[in-house]
């Protein structure tokens, strides 16, 4: 079994926090209980010191060519190259070799009930492994992987799953798109959930009484507080989405929708269904006919109209007065561009 150098890891740990936009400037405790978080599952410095945190920036500095600097009005460490990643740069053979040994750990597992849902995630691992791994050429000459933008908060991840499993209260500073100011929350995180590369954590909120999704990446300061929590709450993740697409779930009925695709989009529809429900109900030379019985959300509706006029709405009436209101407004956008 190769051996897993903690600091490498450290190095890309400390790498996430430097790249993070929402929490600008950490400081040498930040990354280092960021590095202890993640390794050990503690951030009380038993295990990393400053110093470590210290020589570790030195060698990514050396080794990488990593841009770290001091800002002293901020009292935090930043990226002189915003752009900058290490994870732009190839890895080193320790590092294929732990990755291929966890690869191959993964895949004897892939088959189990507990990792099923996760078995695209491990194929793409496996697929990227296997391609990667030939010295003689350079992979992304040839191939181009799927790949999002850099997305923070998966440092909270540790401390949110030890809060859900102890049913421990937390406290955190959240950011809203809508209003660009940051509130503290406050509440009892019930569920991790990931969704297009991008992880959330649904929490009953005290202040709302209710159960809010919010956005790992817009949170910071995370606390887990010593509280107590007596209210009883049923929460069953498999309940709340199963009705759901995406990330966005509610309190209310399922309703029937009738989809209408022509004869390509019907083939990608049935190849990538919207939801477990999903039935092809028709067809006709021109034609397919869907059924499916969800929670209208944002994410449907984006879904729909990222097929343009391929899919139509039939039934109901209302999401049908949507799609077409969204298609209205685009085109009135777009009215005044000249053929």
């Amino acid at each position: 079994m190769p051996h897993i150098k903690n600091a490498l890891i450290r190095y890309r740990i400390i790498d996430r926090m430097l790249r993070n936009k929402y929490k600008t400037y950490p400081s040498k405790a930040d990354l280092r209980e960021a590095c202890e978080e993640a390794l050990y599952g503690e951030s009380y410095g038993d295990n990393i010191c400053d110093s470590t945190i210290e020589k570790d920036m030195f060698a990514m500095k050396m080794d990488h060519d990593a841009p770290i600097k001091y800002s002293k009005s901020n009292a935090g460490y930043y990226y002189l190259d915003p752009d900058f990643s290490i994870n732009d740069i190839p890895l080193s053979e320790d590092e294929l070799s732990s990755i291929r040994f966890a690869v191959n750990t993964l895949q004897q597992f892939r088959e189990v009930p507990f990792f099923q849902q996760f078995g695209s995630a491990i194929d793409k691992i496996v697929d990227r492994v296997a391609i990667g791994s030939d010295p003689s050429s350079d992979v992304n000459q040839y191939v181009g992987f799927e790949s999002a933008s850099s997305i923070g908060g998966s440092e909270f991840l540790p401390r949110l799953l030890a809060a859900i499993r102890e049913k421990q209260v937390v406290s955190f500073m959240y950011q809203s798109f809508i209003s660009d100011l940051a509130k503290q929350r406050k509440g009892l995180p019930l569920y991790l959930k990931e969704y297009r590369n991008r992880w959330y954590v649904l929490v009953f909120d005290f202040d709302k009484n209710d159960i809010i999704t919010y956005a790992l990446d817009r949170m910071n300061e995370l606390a887990l507080l010593l509280e107590d929590y007596n209210l009883p709450l049923d929460f069953n993740p498999m309940v709340y989405f199963q009705d759901a697409i995406g990330i966005t779930a509610f309190k209310g009925s399922p309703e029937k929708i009738t989809l209408k695709a022509n004869k390509i989009a019907e083939r990608y529809i049935h190849s990538q269904p919207f939801h477990h429900s999903q039935v092809l109900v028709k067809q006709t030379d021109t034609n397919g006919f869907f059924e499916l019985n969800i929670l209208i959300s944002e994410e449907f509706i984006r879904l729909l109209l990222s097929y343009g006029g391929e899919v139509e709405v039939i039934e109901p009436k209302h999401l049908r007065i949507t799609i077409a209101e969204r298609v209205n407004y685009h085109s009135e956008i777009y009215s005044s561009v000249k053929k």
